[in-house]
């Protein structure tokens, strides 16, 4: 007997060891990745990500200082006859408003660009700490601070262009000291890069200085509008996108539409196995993000983490997706006429999301002094006192069986929220944990009764679970219950127990 009891331990502490073992081998020791999507396709997304559901983009640079139209400022106020899209477009054949007002305010383009611009752009009331400490009170769980934008000026310590933060402007590298205080606060931190862009984004016309040779760096050299970038162009790309990886090390690395154009193909696998390979040298799990834009697969699902700009999926997403929207209804940086969108659109964004195996980017934009405006900070904080009350609700979970029900239709794809009305107390989300489901009515019911068809005795999405107890997160308390034939019947006060959405944890047996 004792010999058997000895055997058993001895196999129980073996397979200790091991557990052990394989749970501190160095993520460096694991097989690295091939620059192809066999390889790239055994690609898994972290579950810290998974479990994060809320992080923080953030829109900051020269663009910043005007303070009016919106980030792609430095784009329009060069389009004096012509207004162009993002692909080449011809939208309207006459002045932009940008340019007007920039003639009027600052005079011709000629003699005063966007460069000059830089200067002004000094960053004296500028706190990584402060920004973090407001981040990390809206809820966040990861920061993706833009590294650098279409107009090529990097927020970092760059080797390969002048145009930095560290040489000009702030004289600060903005990256490192974000990166340093979110660590700092356990929060992953990100960078994003949309200088691929930079190919088109300026107009270079003969009296514009974006036309002079000596400023080629800043605005991109001259060649016929709107061919595909050259190699020449796309080394510059890969060398600055290799350094902000090599320096930085950032958890998410993000990058705008243009990385899904034609040319960028061959690049595609060889980018993602890079960054996987450092996540490995590092040893820790990395995520890669980008949009797929105009219905281009640039790369496989699963082998990166598709990003919708202000949109959403119809349906529970296969893989772990995000996006990305801005607290302004009308810009990405900080405007003088900035337009907040209402923390109840935001929280049922991030509840809608966060069913259909999503998370939310939310995008803030700091005045040029470094400074975060006083009408976004209260989205923040009116976020941050929502998911104190019903994070359980949130972090950590998964989708459903089912993302939710109701009468409400949610817009989607790419630039749709606009389209988007408000939901309402018979609009229902789902999340689970464990044995708890979460039932979530995007707004209050003024006679305190729910109604939930998804959980009724005949739906058959309750086949084999039995309801045990229900709570209502923001009042935890007496709620009254029957699950009917045909859904779920709740009672709770009628009056109002919190804002915006009220969550019910679901005890399932």
């Amino acid at each position: 007997m004792f010999k058997k009891v000895l055997l058993s331990c001895l196999i129980l502490l073996l397979a200790l060891v091991s557990f052990v073992y394989i749970k501190q081998t160095p993520a460096k020791e694991k097989k690295p990745y091939q620059p192809n999507w066999e390889s790239l396709k055994k690609y898994e997304t972290p579950e810290w990500f998974c479990d994060a559901k809320l992080g923080i983009f953030i829109h900051w640079g020269p663009y910043s200082v005007p303070a009016f139209g919106s980030e792609w400022y430095p784009r329009f106020m060069y389009q004096d006859s012509v207004i162009w899209n993002g692909e080449g477009e011809v939208i309207r054949a006459e002045p932009s408003w940008v340019y007007n007002h920039h003639l009027e305010t600052y005079g011709h383009p000629g003699e005063f660009g966007y460069k000059d611009f830089i200067p002004m752009f000094k960053a004296e009331k500028f706190d990584a700490d402060e920004w973090m400490d407001i981040f990390e009170k809206a809820g966040a769980k990861y920061v993706v601070p833009v590294a650098e934008h279409h107009d090529a000026f990097a927020m970092y310590n760059s080797s390969i262009t002048r145009w930095n933060a560290v040489n000009m402007g702030p004289r600060r590298d903005v990256l490192k000291e974000l990166s340093e205080a979110g660590k700092q606060r356990g929060l992953k931190i990100g960078a994003s890069s949309h200088f691929a862009f930079n190919w088109d984004y300026f107009h270079k016309k003969a009296g514009f200085d974006t036309a002079d040779p000596q400023f080629a760096d800043l605005y991109g050299r001259q060649h016929e509008p709107y061919i595909p970038a050259d190699q020449e162009f796309i080394d510059l790309w890969w060398r600055r996108t290799k350094e902000i990886i090599d320096n930085y090390q950032p958890d998410v690395l993000w990058f705008d539409f243009v990385l899904d154009r034609e040319e960028y193909v061959p690049y595609h696998p060889k980018l993602a196995a890079y960054y996987y390979n450092k996540g490995l040298e590092w040893d820790k799990e990395v995520v890669l993000q980008n949009k797929n834009f105009n219905n281009f697969e640039s790369y496989p699902p699963g082998t990166n983490v598709l990003d919708l700009e202000r949109g959403k999926l119809a349906d529970i997403g296969k893989y772990p997706w995000q996006t990305d929207t801005s607290i302004g209804k009308n810009s990405w940086c900080y405007v003088k006429d900035w337009n907040s969108k209402s923390p109840n659109t935001i929280v049922d964004d991030l509840i809608d999301v966060v069913s259909k195996n999503g998370n939310l980017l939310l995008n803030v934009g700091p005045k040029a002094d470094g400074s975060i405006p006083e009408d976004q900070k209260e989205v923040l904080f009116a976020l941050g006192d929502w998911l104190a009350t019903n994070g359980k609700a949130i972090y950590g979970t998964r989708p459903w069986k089912v993302f939710g029900e109701g009468p409400t239709k949610v817009a989607t794809g790419h630039h749709s929220e606009q389209q988007n009305k408000t939901l309402t107390s018979k609009d229902f989300r789902f999340t689970s944990k464990g044995n708890n489901l979460y039932a979530m009515s995007l707004d209050w019911s003024q006679d305190g009764t729910y109604f939930i068809k998804s959980l009724g005795k005949n739906s058959g999405l309750l086949a084999t679970e039995k309801i045990n107890e229900i709570t209502l997160l923001s009042a935890p308390g007496a709620v009254q219950w029957e699950q009917q034939d045909d859904g779920l019947f709740i009672q709770i006060d009628p009056e109002k127990q919190g804002n915006y959405a009220c969550a019910f944890e679901i005890q399932l047996d």
